[in-house]
């Protein structure tokens, strides 16, 4: 089935189409990767939220602003860097009018994992940040405790280097204004290492 699908457009219309889980079912719409087809550095997230299912795009929403401030107090450029999800739909439950988000499990991070593979074939980076454990475990098939592994270089199978960091959605719920500003250089100092560990291929 993969090797049909040669571009990342052709892979967005498959993601698109996918039943493999019942989110499809609930959701406006799967939210493709994006960003340069080479990029050599690629962010992967968890899902899409209540924003990013609407407009069709990966981290448009509150968490996608903390992203892009971080990413520039980094110094990494959004517009180089492949930006996906390991879970293309957006699961949540109601609550009134209200579509809360609801985190993935093993099996929907499982199913979804073949849309995670091709964009990794297709794009091909040198280094990826797994922004949270649901990204962590779409990359390497197994839950990992962030900070025992965060600010580590990881190497997936096929060579990869993998860095492990929090989502910055998790920084939006720290109530603290000066636990939120520690975690968040912390968040900035975690992109830093992975870009100049790219940056050194």
């Amino acid at each position: 089935m993969e090797k049909t699908i040669t571009s990342l457009a052709k892979l967005a219309q498959a993601e698109a189409a996918c039943t493999r889980c019942p989110l499809y079912r609930d959701a406006t719409q799967a939210v493709p990767g994006e960003g340069p087809a080479h990029a050599t550095l690629m962010l992967v997230g968890e899902q899409p939220g209540d924003k990013e299912d609407i407009a069709g795009k990966p981290f448009v929403g509150p968490a996608g602003r903390v992203l892009d401030q971080a990413l520039r107090d980094a110094g990494i450029e959004r517009d180089k860097t492949f930006v996906t999800g390991a879970v293309k739909h957006f699961k949540h439950e109601m609550r009134g009018k209200r579509r809360l988000h609801k985190r993935p499990n093993n099996y929907e991070i499982e199913r979804c994992k073949i849309w995670l593979d091709n964009e990794r074939r297709l794009v091909r980076p040198s280094t990826i940040i797994a922004l949270g454990v649901s990204a962590a475990r779409g990359l390497t098939g197994k839950t990992v405790t962030i900070n025992k592994i965060r600010g580590e270089a990881l190497s997936l199978a096929d060579g990869t280097r993998l860095f492990v960091t929090v989502h910055p959605s998790s920084l939006l719920r720290i109530e603290d204004e000066n636990d939120k500003q520690t975690a968040y250089r912390q968040f900035v100092a975690d992109l830093k290492k992975a870009a100049a560990a790219n940056s050194r291929k």
